[in-house]
């Protein structure tokens, strides 16, 4: 999982919360998934770990995980 690299539980914590709340987003949305869910919420994974050091805010890491997980599939 790409949150390995965390030390402090309440970081794994966060970028999980994190994670679940985007991807709910995501899936509710109209957004066109590139791969498969998996393939999808690891990439989502990925974004959110390199994301978690510039915010400390669950909510704010989940919404520019989505911002920045839509933009990459927009390219």
């Amino acid at each position: 999982m790409p949150f390995r690299h965390l030390s402090d539980p309440v970081d794994v914590a966060r970028c999980h919360a994190a994670l679940e709340r985007a991807w709910a987003d995501i899936k509710a949305s109209e957004h066109l998934l590139l791969g498969t869910d998996e393939s999808e919420k690891l990439r989502l994974a990925v974004i959110i770990a390199n994301l978690s050091a510039i915010t400390s805010d669950e909510a704010e890491l989940s919404a520019r995980a989505i911002e920045r997980f839509q933009t990459t599939s927009d390219r």
